[in-house]
């Protein structure tokens, strides 16, 4: 019902499951949930950038937060984990791919040292309107100079 998925359909629960498969086994790709009071309130991960070997030390980052819990500081909750895994797992960058409206992340990910890296305009399409992407970056100490 939003931009910050340029998804048209809801996920089936088989995609879902397999989606959960493909980030388990791997200390690159984790997953992170954050629960309020029983409830999922939102969530995080990394996934590969692309799949080509040069771009092993990349991940793309993903904050979701259930619009109910937004401003409550889960999402530098769950975008903290996250860059501890990475530098935990080796990594060395992180991408953030953004909705060009949505100024909360853009703003969360610059709190964290992500620094803009780009604008490609009228990518995306959801709900009779263009959507841009904004790229922002974080490169990571490399290990033993964190």
């Amino acid at each position: 019902h939003r931009v910050a998925s340029w998804d048209y359909e809801p996920w089936s629960i088989e995609q879902r499951r397999q989606w959960l498969a493909d980030h388990q086994g791997d200390a690159t790709t984790p997953v992170f949930v954050a629960e309020v009071a029983g409830e999922v309130a939102g969530m995080s991960y990394l996934s590969w950038y692309r799949p080509r070997p040069g771009y092993t030390f990349t991940r793309e980052n993903t904050v979701y937060i259930d619009e109910r819990f937004q401003r409550r500081g889960l999402g530098a909750l769950l975008l903290g984990a996250l860059i501890e895994a990475a530098e935990a797992s080796g990594l060395r960058t992180l991408i953030a791919v953004i909705e060009g409206s949505n100024e909360a992340s853009i703003a969360l990910h610059a709190r964290f040292g992500f620094e803009r890296a780009g604008l490609l305009r009228e990518v995306g399409f959801k709900f009779d309107g263009w959507l841009d992407s904004v790229y922002m970056q974080l490169r990571l100490a490399p290990p033993g100079e964190g």
